[in-house]
């Protein structure tokens, strides 16, 4: 792919990522509380390696400002600073279940169109 392709590419992954990031991080909670660079660990393993702590955690704000997640502090298990962990509020887990009911009629909608 040559470097234009690519970045196109890039940017077009990291455009459609804005939109659901959210919903990820939601998604991820649900399994179980997390803190911030678990996010991260967790979105490379999916494949979306696009994303850093730096736009993580302005967004984890809002979503409790929101009422969507609350956060606590527990003790690190490598013995450093507490960590800020996260978990699901019911707020969150409504959110969360409309967002895939959106998600995946919306996808099937691209998809269709796009003949995938």
């Amino acid at each position: 792919m040559t470097k234009e392709l690519s970045a196109s590419h890039n940017q077009r992954r990291s455009q459609l990522l804005r939109g659901v990031l959210d919903l990820c991080l939601l998604a991820l909670i649900a399994e179980r509380p997390r803190y911030g660079y678990e996010f991260v660990e967790a979105l490379t393993e999916s494949g979306l390696d696009l994303v850093s702590e730096g736009s993580i955690y302005p967004l984890l704000a809002r979503m409790e400002r929101a009422g969507l997640v609350d956060s606590y502090r527990a003790p690190s298990a490598a013995g450093g600073a507490p960590r800020k962990y996260y978990r699901l509020t019911e707020a969150g887990a409504a959110e969360l279940s409309s967002g895939r009911t959106t998600w995946s009629a919306f996808t099937g909608a691209v998809s269709s169109t796009l003949g995938t």
